[in-house]
């Protein structure tokens, strides 16, 4: 069920910074139709840390309705907040997504064992399987594979999004936590090698502009057709590099802006990018053959 492509979504806005419900309703519809196999709302990339409560829960709200059980959403449920984690994955549960993203607490800096509670709290609390996210560029703490393991024993708690882009990671992982334990990549650059050290999929930041392709890619693994798989990897390098030429999402905005899906707005304190930024993803999207 969570396999393949899957795409960490963005939150289009306004010029004036209010969400575009329409925009996002037709950018989570155009990818499913594009071949994408999963939908992650309110992520990093959705910019959940500037949407207000109200707005989250809008945005997964919208994307089941218009997934109508097409393909799952993995809603975005983190916090920093253990009571404010449980909250979201209650109301993901209540609205019908089909399981819950979880990142490590950020700016708190918590224990092992910290983390361990923080998880299982919101495992317990919710009903719904939950996957963990580890990224610890961003959260500054680093799920070890110690403490997958122990959650991973938990009834609720699947997988791992993992943008480590450590790729020793998912072999130690599917080790201790067993080969049912679902690891998708966080990491868009080593979407194939983690598939080929025990991943099923990765959650994207590029398939918000090139679902289609990122899609074949992963189908052609699954299938078999390496070389297929790796030929459209290298297609794609230069747009993942593109897409963290500066703090994501910025870049991604941007590119999405060119296709037509909303503004490249993100709300402060992420700054619009630099002119430098903006040739550098548009060169990126002509080179991969998504914008003429």
């Amino acid at each position: 069920m969570f396999k393949g492509s899957m795409v960490a979504l963005i939150t289009p806005m306004r010029a004036d910074g209010s969400v575009d419900e329409k925009a996002f309703c037709e950018l989570v519809d155009w990818q499913i139709k594009e071949g994408t196999e999963g939908l992650i709302p309110v992520g990093t990339t959705g910019e959940s840390p500037t949407l207000s409560h109200a707005e989250h829960k809008r945005v997964v709200e919208m994307c089941v309705e218009v997934a109508a059980r097409r393909v799952p959403v993995i809603a975005g449920a983190g916090s920093n907040s253990t009571d404010e984690a449980i909250d979201f994955a209650r109301h993901a549960k209540q609205v019908g997504a089909d399981a819950t993203l979880v990142v490590a607490p950020y700016y708190n800096k918590p224990t092992q064992e910290g983390l361990f509670l923080h998880f299982t709290a919101i495992a317990d609390a919710a009903e719904l399987p939950l996957f963990l996210y580890n990224v610890p560029a961003r959260t500054v703490v680093d799920i070890s594979v110690e403490t997958v393991a122990r959650l991973a024993k938990h009834r609720n708690i699947v997988g791992i999004k993992d943008a480590t882009a450590n790729l020793t990671r998912p072999l130690h992982t599917k080790a201790t936590a067993g080969a049912d334990f679902i690891q998708l990549s966080g990491e868009d650059h080593t979407a194939l090698a983690f598939n080929a050290s025990g991943g099923t999929g990765c959650i994207s930041v590029s398939a918000n502009v090139a679902p289609r392709l990122c899609a074949e890619m992963h189908k052609a693994w699954r299938e078999g057709r390496f070389a297929e798989a790796m030929a459209i990897q290298d297609r794609l390098v230069p747009l993942h590099d593109a897409m963290f030429c500066e703090t994501s999402p910025g870049p991604v905005k941007y590119a999405a802006s060119l296709l037509g899906r909303g503004t490249d707005h993100c709300r402060l304190p992420l700054a619009p990018i630099a002119a430098a930024s903006k040739e550098k993803v548009r060169a990126a999207m002509v080179s991969a053959g998504i914008l003429n």
